[in-house]
């Protein structure tokens, strides 16, 4: 863990960034979380969180926080929600577009691509054990519910 990098408010609310490299940086991490009595965490995607899913949904429960991911195993393994593209669908294309290049076009030459649709899952379950209330419209919008 690195610790916290910065500190700022917005909208009334003090954004503190941490930082695990590895999957033993996390306990601490979360530890640092609880002090200040965090209101909400948003985990970024990246390789180590994102294969990581399970295990730090397990530390929002524990921990009492409230987080979203970016990917649905985190919602799925307990975690409140996961709001993003889907990540099989960006590997597919990650694989057409090498297949393009080994057949010889110029990466340069393909075109960039973005995700065309994000996936919301809400866990009810784990709102319910943090004692928050999901609005319906947010629930009506879900990609899944997990009850």
């Amino acid at each position: 863990m690195k610790g916290v990098d910065a500190s700022s408010r917005a909208l009334g609310l003090e954004l503190q960034i941490l930082n695990a490299d590895t999957e033993r940086d996390f306990e601490p991490t979360f530890a640092r979380l609880v002090q200040p009595r965090t209101a909400g965490l948003l985990i970024t995607a990246n390789p180590v969180f994102n294969s990581r899913a399970h295990e730090l949904a397990a530390l929002t429960l524990k921990h009492a926080v409230p987080a979203v991911h970016a990917v649905r195993e985190f919602a799925m393994a307990g975690g409140l929600m996961s709001y993003g593209g889907n990540i099989r669908e960006s590997h597919k294309q990650a694989g057409i577009y090498t297949g393009r290049i080994l057949k010889g076009e110029k990466p340069a030459s393909l075109p960039v691509q973005l995700a065309t649709k994000v996936e919301l899952y809400v866990n009810l379950k784990t709102a319910k054990a943090l004692g928050i209330n999901i609005p319906n419209t947010l629930i009506g919008r879900a990609d899944e519910v997990i009850e």
